[in-house]
């Protein structure tokens, strides 16, 4: 039978709705007598629940009912008969629907004309029905009554399926935002995930300082992310409306989310005395009501998220600057400037990324580099100040610098700290095995110890020591280049020469003063 047949449709001169807008709901009718079902249109003709009325499907074959209700997956409503082409046919669609497509919202009102081949007992305990009705007892207000039971139980099962989806979506999403390393970065996941959520275009997330944003929208207020009609061009609070802006400071002043109409302005501080404001416009009544409890949920999550991205942002930033602190005054002792950690760090990201390495990898060993000569701080000034050849006896005393920075720093749990003691053991290590102290050879020594011995040797030949004049550039990459495959990795070589504009461009960039030179 042609499924356009089976369809009750709007436009029928039977169907009447008073709110034509509102989404009608789905009644499947499932019986093998024409007349059922015309009177049962008739009789529910004017039915109408929340504004809005029904939309009738009829099948005349449990096969039929089967296939639409595959087709159909927001039927409210089955008013479904026993016996059709075969004796039990109403009791297999109904395990099928439940079972096989694994439908348990839909609500089943089970009508049967000849009740001794499914009694009512048997059918209640043994099949997932939310009805049982005969059609002798099927009168005009129970058949309405019945209707109206069953949409209002599916209408309320469907509320609880979609806020345990959406909570189960927010708990996801909470868990991938928690991961995030970048403060706009998990801003725009938290738009993205809302607008997915609660199918909504426009957006913004702020973070302000202070209670002046109507104000001054361009002082305290840092547009982070946005979406749709805010998403284009302006990294600032300009482009919102003076309304949008009066709301946002109701919402910072009262400390707390709040409803203007159908938008949402969502509150939540984080450290520092920073608040972070989440707009939503046009979310509609649905918000307000239906969606509320998991929007309030989402938001005190994505609050401890940045809190949490604040505090590690904090930490990792003083741990960095107490690395740059250490390695500076490692650097100042020995007459040296404190451009030479910040030229190695940075040459050492250079050489990493242009010689193909992860991103995380390299960071770490950016981070960790100034510290490569932290031994030096228990080598003696007549030694380490020394402007003159070393002695072998003084040499050897130089070499044991990486074994004291290596026992200083590998006693710490931390990552950093960890790689920073890899790194002040083995910087000195040869690619053909001459280095000191282990002797290792190529690959034996870590990429961290070869990264920087390259980035190190570079920076100390263009650089003037208490022993040396300052080389040109181009005879250091002349020198890199002879030494290829005995100093240094050839790979990591053949990398310096595809950056060799960047690594000179970092060395334009943080010059030593002249001041700082000897002899002057």
């Amino acid at each position: 039978m042609d499924e356009s047949s089976l369809v009750f449709k709007p436009e029928d001169p039977d169907f009447s709705s008073d709110e034509p807008d509102k989404k009608p709901w789905k009644v499947l009718i499932v019986d093998d007598e024409p007349e059922v079902h015309t009177a049962t249109k008739l009789v529910l003709d004017d039915f109408e629940f929340e504004g809005a009325s029904l939309e009738f499907i009829s099948a005349y074959s449990g096969t039929d009912a089967v296939r639409l209700m595959e087709i159909h997956e927001d039927i409210a409503v089955i008013l479904l008969d026993v016996v059709m082409e075969t004796q039990h046919a109403g009791l297999d669609v109904a395990r099928i629907v439940r079972e096989k497509l694994g439908n348990s919202l839909v609500r089943i009102i089970l009508r049967t004309g000849q009740p001794g081949q499914a009694p009512e007992r048997k059918v209640i305990v043994e099949y997932d029905i939310n009805d049982y009705k005969q059609k002798t007892d099927m009168t005009a207000q129970r058949l309405f009554t019945a209707i109206f039971t069953a949409i209002r139980s599916f209408r309320d099962m469907q509320a609880i399926e979609k806020n345990r989806t959406g909570l189960r979506y927010i708990i996801e999403a909470s868990g991938d935002l928690f991961k995030q390393q970048s403060i706009k970065k998990l801003a725009q996941g938290v738009l993205t995930q809302i607008s997915a959520l609660f199918r909504l275009q426009d957006s913004i997330y702020i973070r302000n300082e202070g209670f002046t944003l109507a104000q001054s929208p361009k002082g305290e207020c840092e547009f982070i992310a946005a979406t749709g009609k805010y998403s284009h061009g302006k990294d600032e609070c300009s482009p919102m409306s003076t309304e949008v802006k009066e709301q946002f400071r109701k919402v910072i002043e009262a400390r707390k989310s709040q409803y203007f109409g159908d938008n949402f302005v969502g509150y939540f501080p984080t450290q520092k005395n920073k608040h972070h404001i989440l707009y939503l416009e046009g979310c509609g009544e649905d918000l307000n009501t239906e969606y509320q409890d998991l929007l309030d949920i989402f938001t005190k999550n994505v609050g401890v998220a940045f809190d949490n991205r604040y505090l590690n942002q904090e930490i990792q930033e003083t741990q960095q600057e107490i690395i740059h602190l250490l390695g500076e005054l490692v650097e100042s002792r020995s007459k040296e400037t404190a451009y030479h950690v910040i030229r190695v760090a940075e040459y050492t990201a250079v050489l990493g990324r242009a010689a193909g390495y992860s991103q995380k990898e390299i960071e770490l060993i950016k981070a960790a580099s100034p510290m490569h000569d932290v031994g030096k701080m228990a080598i003696p000034d007549a030694i380490l100040l020394k402007p003159g050849k070393l002695t072998a006896d003084e040499f050897t005393i130089m070499k044991t610098h990486t074994d004291i920075g290596y026992k200083i720093l590998s006693t710490s749990k931390r990552k950093l700290l960890k790689m920073a003691a890899t790194i002040a053991y083995s910087h000195h290590e040869r690619w053909d095995g001459t280095g000191y102290p282990l002797g290792l050879k190529g690959v034996e020594i870590p990429l961290a110890g070869r990264l920087t011995c390259l980035a190190d040797i570079l920076d100390a030949l263009n650089s003037h020591r208490v022993y040396k004049k300052a080389w040109p550039m181009d005879e250091v990459f002349a020198y890199i280049k002879e030494e290829k495959g005995r100093i240094f990795d050839p790979h990591l070589v053949d990398a310096l020469f595809k950056a060799k504009d960047q690594i000179i461009k970092i060395r334009e960039t943080y010059m030593d003063s002249p001041l700082s030179h000897p002899g002057h």
